[in-house]
């Protein structure tokens, strides 16, 4: 049987990308201003529902407008971590590679509306510092854990159940953040990594998520391209 959250994450992907496709054929620029507009694929800004979503949109605006940031995700695929984690209702987040904080900033938006928490790793004090006062403008920080240090260390405290998990960190490190977590993903919940396409047909990431029976894995293209992975029930 085919359970009503794979239906509904199948749904969000291909939604998504013929949303993006049909969106990138308009002239550049969109109703979120130039920044925030063009930024990952000319996606058009979200709609903020309430005060607190609000908030969270115009840290993401200012966040884009305010120059180019190290290693963080296109728009595109900040609104899909964003659609992800909330059609899996999640409660825990778990992040490898915080950045200045823009993934966390759309992760918030899910848990903005599931209540859930992030819990987010980063190596350089500095970027981390720079996604602590995004989360602060944003009024997430109470929802937020930045762990600073090593990952592959600071994570081994980690505690199930987690519901969703993001890597965007060290390439090399992918394999062995899949095998930190994976056990303490709770069955129905997503493993979704950045800059993955199926064309990496010898990666060792790749290799893991799409040989494993107790998975299934999935390629967003759109965007910096990602893998979803479902941790099978």
């Amino acid at each position: 049987m085919i359970s009503l959250n794979r239906i509904g994450i199948c749904a969000c992907l291909a939604a998504c990308s013929l949303f993006a496709a049909e969106w990138q054929k308009r002239p550049p620029g969109g109703p979120g201003g130039p920044g925030f507009g063009r930024r990952g694929g000319d996606a058009p800004s979200p709609l903020a529902k309430d005060e607190g979503e609000k908030r969270i949109l115009a840290a993401i605006q200012q966040f884009s407008q305010s120059g180019p940031h190290f290693a963080n995700v296109p728009v595109n695929d900040g609104r899909m971590l964003r659609l992800l984690a909330e059609a899996v209702n999640a409660q825990t987040v778990v992040e490898f590679g915080t950045s200045t904080g823009f993934s966390g900033l759309w992760l918030s938006l899910a848990l903005h509306r599931t209540g859930g928490k992030l819990i987010t790793f980063e190596i350089d004090a500095g970027r981390a510092a720079s996604a602590r006062k995004f989360f602060e403008q944003a009024g997430v920080s109470q929802k937020v854990t930045i762990v600073e240090g090593d990952a592959h260390e600071t994570s081994k405290k980690l505690k199930g159940p987690i519901d969703f998990v993001f890597i965007d960190a060290d390439k090399e490190g992918y394999v062995d953040y899949l095998n930190r977590v994976l056990p303490l993903v709770r069955p129905g919940g997503l493993i979704v990594a950045h800059n993955v396409n199926p064309g990496m047909r010898e990666d060792g990431y790749v290799k893991a998520v799409t040989s494993d029976p107790n998975l299934d894995t999935s390629f967003y293209t759109d965007g910096g391209g990602m893998s979803i992975t479902l941790k099978k029930r």
